[in-house]
C-alpha cells in the first residue's frame, strides 16, 4: 500500500531539487556604479583676465568722473573724455604748479596739449599749449601723470608679452566696483613701462579704481556715453607748459624810498 506524503513536505522537497539543480549559493551582490565626479572650476588666470578688461575700452566712448586722493588730503576731481574718433581729455583739479593750478592734457588730431583751466583760487583764461604730436609725449617736469591710466599704460596692460606680474587684489577703496589686480613690472631696470600698483576694471573695461603713484582713483558716478570727438577747453597759444612744481613765493619789491639796511 503505497504512502502519500503530505503536501506541505511534498513542497519542501521540490524546493530543494530546485534550488540543487540551479547549483545553489547566494545570489551574486548587485555592484554599485561610481558616482560621477565633478570638475572643480577653472581659475581664471589673472593676466588673461587684466587684458580682456583693459581691452573691452579699446573702442568705448565715455566720460567718466573720477575722485583723486593723495595720502590724507582732500580728494580732487578728474574728468575724463574718451571720444569715437580715439581723441582724449582728462581735466585734472590742482594737477600743476604743486596743486595750485587746474589743467587738462588732451589729444586730438593736431597734436598734444596741455591746457590751463581756470578755478576759484586761479581764475584765469583757459589757454592750450601745443607740446608734440599726436603720439608724442610730455616732458617729465610738466606731466601729471594721471592721464596715463587711461591712455597708454591701458596699451600695456592689454599687452600680454610686456613684462608684467598680476595678481588678484582687494579693491583700492570702499565702494570700488569690478576686479582689481596688483601689477608689478619684472623689468630689472627703474624705467617701468607704467606705474605699478593696483587697477581695477569691471567687465565693460572702465577702469573703477587704481592705486597708483600719484595718488588713488576711484569712480565718482556711472560713465555717460562719449562724444565724437573731444573739444579743448581754450584757445591754443604759445608760451611756455605750466610746471609741476610749485612755484617760489613772490618776493615783495622795496619801495623807492627804502634803504637796504635802513
Amino acid at each position: 500500500m503505497e504512502t502519500t506524503r503530505p503536501l506541505p513536505v511534498l513542497l519542501a522537497l521540490l524546493a530543494v531539487a530546485t534550488a540543487a539543480g540551479c547549483g545553489g549559493g547566494p545570489e551574486p551582490a548587485a555592484v554599485a556604479s561610481p558616482a560621477p565626479t565633478t570638475e572643480p572650476p577653472r581659475q581664471e588666470n589673472p593676466r588673461s583676465s587684466l587684458a580682456a578688461r583693459a581691452a573691452a575700452a579699446e573702442d568705448s566712448s565715455v566720460v567718466a568722473t573720477y575722485t583723486l586722493t593723495e595720502g590724507g588730503g582732500t580728494p580732487r576731481a578728474v574728468i575724463v573724455t574718451l571720444a569715437t574718433d580715439r581723441s582724449w581729455r582728462v581735466d585734472i583739479a590742482g594737477g600743476a604748479m604743486g596743486g595750485l593750478a587746474d589743467v587738462s592734457v588732451a589729444v586730438n588730431g593736431q597734436g598734444l596739449f596741455q591746457c590751463a583751466l581756470p578755478s576759484e583760487t586761479r581764475p584765469v583764461s583757459p589757454v592750450c599749449i601745443r607740446v608734440a604730436d599726436p603720439d608724442g609725449t610730455l616732458p617729465k617736469h610738466i606731466d601729471p601723470r594721471v592721464q596715463h591710466a587711461f591712455t597708454d599704460w591701458r596699451a600695456v596692460l592689454t599687452d600680454r608679452d610686456a613684462p608684467l606680474s598680476v595678481s588678484l587684489a582687494k579693491p583700492v577703496a570702499d565702494g570700488i566696483s569690478g576686479q582689481c589686480y596688483a601689477v608689478e613690472s619684472t623689468y630689472a631696470s627703474l624705467d617701468a613701462p607704467l606705474d605699478t600698483g593696483i587697477y581695477c576694471y569691471n567687465e565693460t573695461g572702465v577702469l573703477t579704481g587704481a592705486k597708483l603713484s600719484f595718488g588713488t582713483l576711484a569712480l565718482a558716478q556711472t560713465p555717460v556715453t562719449g562724444p565724437g570727438t573731444i573739444t579743448l577747453p581754450g584757445p591754443v597759444t604759445t608760451g611756455p607748459a605750466l610746471g609741476m612744481a610749485t612755484p617760489p613765493p613772490r618776493t615783495a619789491t622795496p619801495s623807492a624810498g627804502t634803504q637796504a639796511g635802513g
